[in-house]
């Protein structure tokens, strides 16, 4: 099911999504949703909160055929190095903005 997306400045994105406890079978329906969500919008990753469900969960798939999706379930940031590589960013959220941001450039 196609999902609705959020668009800034809804306050709503700004809700702090609470760690996931278990994966349940609404869960994993959740991640198919988003999946079908981001793949329509078109986009390469997508958070729960942008579809007004304030879990931590992302969902992203950076290659050219759709073939390599990826979930994150109460992810950790983690600096590996300071270095940095410049790369063209965008947001579902935003849908009329992309900018150039810094990244760190290890996977």
């Amino acid at each position: 099911m196609i999902l609705d997306i959020l668009e800034y400045p809804d306050p709503r994105l700004r809700t702090l999504a609470k760690p996931v406890d278990e994966v349940t079978d609404e869960t994993r329906k959740l991640i198919d949703d988003m999946f079908e969500t981001m793949y329509d919008a078109p986009g390469i990753g997508l958070a729960a909160t942008q579809v007004n469900v304030h879990k931590q969960i992302i969902v992203m798939d950076l290659s050219e055929d759709k073939s390599e999706p990826r979930v994150f379930i109460n992810p950790e940031v983690e600096v590996l190095d300071g270095e940095l590589e410049e790369m063209q960013e965008g947001c579902l959220s935003v849908p009329v903005s992309t900018r150039t941001s810094p990244v760190s450039n290890t996977a």
